[in-house]
């Protein structure tokens, strides 16, 4: 079974069509690349892969649920983490997990696994307040690994970290992959997505314009060895990666 199928997948929008008859498959612990120019449907497609938004037309299976049928079955089976880092600023982090450990209907155990995981073990006692940006991006992947999902979709999970952080959140998310996990990401950072992607797609007005590894990608479109996946994305949207979200 494919982790992620998509056949014709659709999305109008009071007719402007933002997602366009789009098709791919995303093997169980791959990590999937998604990229496009701002506008190009990336958001679109997260939330219409997550039940989010109901497609205009063509249909998609996420660990088997369809996105539109299997609603409350596929819940269970995906974890989410938007660039809105929506947390209870008053609480620390343990309680915000906590909090919505409740939801999951998972243990207090779990919450203390997680916490770990992301490696804020230390500050887990501190309200959200006090944290920074890259601090509340981790308790955000934590929140999203509560339920144990197979499928981790990620918008832009370093945009605007430091280095040093940005590194450790895709040292996270490699650890993921290698238990099994499959990874759903969206950056506008071509190295991070050449780094982390086993394949990568570049949407653009809505259509997969390229789908394959960055390798081959780089191989089939560049000059020379020199040749970036940024390269490739300049060649094929015509236009630089803007900085903002979609």
């Amino acid at each position: 079974m494919k982790a992620i199928e998509v056949q014709n997948l659709t999305r109008d929008y009071n007719g402007l069509r933002a997602v366009d008859g789009i098709n791919f498959a995303i093997e169980p612990g791959e990590i999937f690349g998604f990229l496009g120019p701002n506008g190009a449907g990336k958001t679109t497609t997260i939330k219409m892969l997550t039940g989010q938004l109901r497609p205009t037309s063509g249909k998609a299976q996420v660990m088997g649920c369809d996105v539109v049928e299997d609603r409350q079955h596929l819940k269970p089976q995906i974890g989410v983490v938007f660039d809105s880092q929506n947390l209870y600023e008053r609480m620390s982090a343990r309680d915000n997990l906590r909090f919505y450990a409740r939801l999951y209907r998972v243990g207090k155990p779990r919450v203390e696994e997680v916490i770990a995981q992301v490696g804020m073990t230390d500050r887990a006692r501190d309200k959200m307040k006090t944290y920074s940006n890259g601090m509340k991006q981790r308790i955000l992947i934590a929140r999203a690994l509560l339920h144990k999902p197979k499928v981790l979709f990620l918008d832009e999970p370093t945009r605007g970290l430091d280095p040093n952080v940005a590194r450790a959140i895709r040292a996270i998310v490699t650890e993921l992959t290698q238990q099994g996990m499959t990874v759903f990401l969206t950056t506008h950072y071509m190295e991070e997505a050449d780094q982390l992607s086993d394949r990568v797609a570049i949407i653009d007005q809505g259509r997969i314009v390229a789908l394959d590894t960055p390798e081959r990608l780089k191989a089939e479109y560049g000059e020379d060895e020199k040749t970036t996946l940024e390269d490739v994305f300049v060649q094929l949207t015509g236009r630089y990666l803007g900085r903002g979200s979609e």
